[in-house]
């Protein structure tokens, strides 16, 4: 379900995706000292993490496993990532919801109290300026994370329609969390793992479900969701707890930590998006397949930005989806052309790679209308190769929420 942006981790040569090298070793670029690092970096170090320049963060990409035992780690047991480089942030005051409708195409108002979502922020053409997770806290309080690559440009762009609707004296403040870490515990002995650590009960905590409570005796805020279609959580904690956190995870022999390299395999699986390789300003989320994330009470008037182009979008259809493959031969990555048998360019691939779960080749990407249906056959270039391939549904590897 989420989403980290980068035009794509396979530009950082396939030496980020090579065996995990002897342990022990220190495993960082030396030009780290020019980027951001989050709370947890010495601590990915000593843990033997190679670390990659990742939107502007020096951010784990594997640790002594190989990305492939990771991934598979994860799906048996339990894995933390470190997140933290992603920006979140609080809307407060009596106008939040409204003025956060605006920007995006969920129904946020319909949220029970402790509920999030998955939505996207639209530009004026219906395309998607970024994906993120809301969760109403409660009327005039929502909790927001965005893409760190997208951190930037997402902060001018709400700052600049806040300022117009405070202007028109509307009750609306921002934080930004800049003072607290973020991890992931994915996998399906996450739940096990946490509720050893806490007096919550867990089984009260559903799929998408927000709530404070203490782990370990650390304030967190917890959220029931994540980005590689397992069960498990998103923990925000004080960036003074960060570190003393991940030990208490850590020291759980169902637990390993995972890296950004795993976490692609396992997201791409799960067939969550990518922003930067399936999502961008050019895609509309109809064309990317989240016409579902337009609320229903959204649909009546479209009032956020792009609606009429999205209105038009779902009465009319759209000229390209986006679909997923299994594919033969070397695995397809980002700009891949998509062919038809005959030879005529349809598309492009936009994210893929091996599945270490299903021991196959699995892509994503878009293609023109008529192209779409799962069982059609297609090519996928690598290399100037046309290999044979076949559009299939998503996910790719079944997923596992929790949904009580």
């Amino acid at each position: 379900m989420r989403r980290q942006v980068a035009a794509s981790f396979f530009k950082l040569g396939r030496a980020a995706w090579a065996p995990a090298e002897q342990a022990g070793a220190v495993r960082h670029f030396a030009d780290d000292a020019n980027l951001k690092k989050t709370v947890l970096y010495d601590y990915h170090v000593a843990q033997g993490a190679k670390m990659v320049p990742f939107a502007g963060w020096s951010m784990p990409i594997q640790y002594k496993d190989s990305i492939m035992e990771s991934t598979t780690w994860c799906r048996s047991n339990a894995s933390i990532f470190d997140v933290s480089h992603m920006c979140g942030f609080t809307l407060k005051g009596k106008d939040s919801i409204p003025f956060l409708e605006s920007l995006v195409v969920g129904d946020i108002a319909g949220l029970k109290d402790n509920t999030g979502t998955l939505s996207v922020y639209t530009n004026e053409k219906g395309g998607i300026i970024d994906d993120t997770v809301i969760t109403k806290v409660s009327n005039d309080e929502i909790y927001v994370v965005v893409n760190a690559g997208c951190r930037d440009k997402d902060l001018a762009h709400i700052g600049q329609h806040l300022g117009a609707w405070k202007s028109k004296g509307k009750q609306v403040a921002m934080e930004v969390h800049d003072d607290r870490s973020l991890l992931a515990l994915q996998g399906p002995k996450a739940a096990e793992v946490l509720q050893a650590l806490t007096k919550e009960n867990l089984k009260t905590l559903t799929f998408s479900s927000f709530r404070r409570f203490d782990v370990s005796g650390i304030p967190v805020w917890c959220t029931r969701t994540g980005y590689t279609g397992e069960d498990g959580f998103e923990i925000s904690v004080p960036n003074s707890h960060a570190v003393a956190l991940t030990e208490k995870l850590m020291g759980s022999s169902a637990v390993r930590l995972c890296g950004l390299g795993p976490r692609d395999s396992l997201r791409l699986e799960a067939g969550l998006c990518l922003y930067g390789n399936d999502l961008d300003e050019s895609i509309s989320p109809i064309e990317a397949g989240l016409a579902w994330t337009v609320g229903k009470r959204r649909r009546e008037k479209f009032d956020f930005l792009g609606g009429d182009v999205i209105r038009k979008q779902l009465a009319e259809g759209v000229t390209r989806r986006r679909v997923g493959f299994i594919s033969q031969g070397a695995p397809a990555r980002q700009h891949s052309e998509i062919l038809t048998p005959d030879g005529k360019q349809i598309g492009e691939v936009t994210s893929g790679a091996f599945s270490p779960c299903l021991k196959k080749n699995i892509a994503m990407g878009y293609v023109e209308k008529g192209h779409d249906k799962a069982g059609t056959k297609l090519k996928l270039v690598v290399r100037g190769k046309q290999n044979d391939a076949e559009v299939v549904k998503m996910p790719f590897v079944a997923t596992h929420y929790f949904k009580g």
